[in-house]
């Protein structure tokens, strides 16, 4: 069973279950229907008994020759429903009767079985004497005499009307079961051709196509509606699942790769100082003294990435785990990054303002590690005085914008593009992708160590900018709660 299709197993289970309703209702009619017949026959006898019975005689009624008169005396006992009326005495033998004579005495029921017949008006059903069929009798005791009269009926023609009930209802359901069959392969192979275009479908992303989608084959209310529509969102899941991997595949890729780099870097260089000093290649001490302010710039800048690195992992994997947050003032951050600025450049103008500009610096209380949002005010004043032309203007503004605690940085720079902007807080992404940087100069971390403290806090950085127009880095968090 198992090796069959669905549809052949549906178009199975269907048409046993047809052919057992057919059996089950051909077999309650062919019951019903005899069952029906036996009571009228039954009727007719006990009455027909009843009317002879009751005639006052002081013996057995006088009954004629048969076959003196058959074309009265045949009809008048087809019309009670008696071929056949036999008399009884108190003994049990028969003292008279008449029958109709198209029946011969082997044909009727055998006188042995009419004398065990109770008279009690009871029908019972006796064989022939020649076992050639079914006899209906009803016996009663007669009126004026000791003795008892019995009426009996055949069933031959009851149980041909039963048999051509039978074979009738036998041929009409097998043709009916052959039609509905025919009629279900049809309806069952429409109805399952949905079924078949997602089995196509699902094959088409089996081989690799993840872009197949399962149409519309059904009103969205009915079941292969609601299955297509389940497997569409599946499909969608699975395809964002698949392209994030290979995002993060490439991101990773790239990841150690710039890692590698940062990393060789400064070894390569101390490296070389140290062959340099090992093949005698640094005669006079101030040989030595250059090459040691070397190897400390490049062990520093190696330090810090290292540190670098093992941040973002940290938040990577315990955003809050390494805060110890305090209430404080956002605006602290603020004044100390406009004293930093003017001592990176003092001809660059600093203007301290409110959020977007407009106004004072307002109060922006929060709850937060204060050296880790130091940290990230350092990093974008930092890509501020890296990134643009001595004597920008920068604007740092602070206070309360759309119920949270803003802090920006902004300048006069010549801004970034569209493609720029939306990978500016990627790891080592640097926008000029050049990894021949001096030493000490941003390995491309800073901002998105910027925005993972910010995140850890419940907050964000976000960068506004376009070209020519400058950039806005805006840091924004959860304000401190009045109780």
């Amino acid at each position: 069973m198992r090796r069959l299709s669905l549809r052949t197993r549906l178009l199975l289970l269907t048409s046993g279950l047809l052919l057992a309703g057919l059996t089950l209702v051909s077999a309650v009619v062919a019951e019903n229907l005899q069952r029906y017949q036996l009571d009228r026959i039954d009727r007719q006898l006990r009455s027909f008994t009843d009317l002879v019975s009751r005639v006052p005689t002081t013996g057995p009624p006088t009954t004629a020759d048969p076959r003196a008169r058959p074309e009265l005396l045949d009809p008048a006992l087809d019309l009670v429903g008696s071929p056949s009326l036999v008399y009884l005495d108190s003994a049990g033998t028969v003292v008279g009767g008449l029958h109709s004579t198209q029946l011969n005495d082997a044909t009727l029921p055998s006188r042995d079985n009419l004398r065990t017949m109770r008279a009690d008006g009871t029908a019972v059903e006796l064989p022939a004497a020649d076992g050639s069929g079914r006899w209906r009798a009803v016996a009663r005791p007669t009126v004026g005499w000791d003795g008892r009269v019995v009426a009996a009926a055949p069933l031959t023609e009851a149980d041909a009307t039963i048999a051509r009930l039978r074979t009738s209802s036998l041929v009409s359901g097998a043709l009916l079961l052959v039609l509905l069959t025919a009629a279900g392969w049809f309806a069952l192979g429409r109805g399952l051709r949905p079924l078949r275009r997602i089995e196509q479908t699902a094959a088409a992303i089996a081989d690799g196509d993840l872009t197949q989608r399962v149409p519309a084959l059904a009103s969205p209310r009915t079941e292969i509606g609601h299955l297509a529509s389940s497997l569409n969102t599946m499909l969608g899941q699975l395809e964002q699942a698949f392209a994030d991997r290979a995002a993060s595949e490439a991101r990773m890729r790239t990841f150690l790769s710039d890692v590698s780099h940062e990393l060789r870097t400064p070894l390569f260089g101390i490296k070389g100082s140290t062959e340099l000093y090992r093949m005698g290649g640094l005669p006079e001490r101030t040989d030595v003294d250059e090459t040691m302010r070397r190897i400390d710039l490049e062990a520093t800048r190696l330090t810090g990435l290292t540190e670098d690195l093992l941040l973002l992992a940290r938040l990577d994997e315990a955003p809050d785990g390494s805060l110890d947050p305090t209430p404080m003032d956002l605006r602290t951050l603020a004044t100390d990054a406009r004293h930093d600025l003017r001592a990176l450049d003092p001809s660059r103008p600093v203007e301290l303002t409110g959020p977007g500009g407009a106004g004072s610096p307002g109060p922006a209380p929060v709850h937060a590690d204060e050296a880790r949002l130091r940290q990230v005010v350092t990093n974008l004043v930092g890509n501020a005085a890296a990134h643009t032309p001595p004597g920008t203007p920068v604007r740092i503004g602070v206070g309360t914008a759309y119920g949270r605690a803003v802090l920006e940085v902004a300048d006069d720079g010549p801004g970034l593009t569209a493609e720029q902007a939306g990978r500016v807080f990627d790891r080592f992404y640097r926008a000029d992708r050049s990894r021949n940087h001096a030493g000490g100069a941003s390995t491309g971390l800073g901002l998105a160590i910027a925005r993972s403290l910010a995140r850890a806090h419940g907050g964000d950085v976000e960068l506004e900018t376009a070209v020519g127009e400058g950039a806005c880095f805006r840091l924004s968090l959860p304000l401190l709660a009045d109780d």
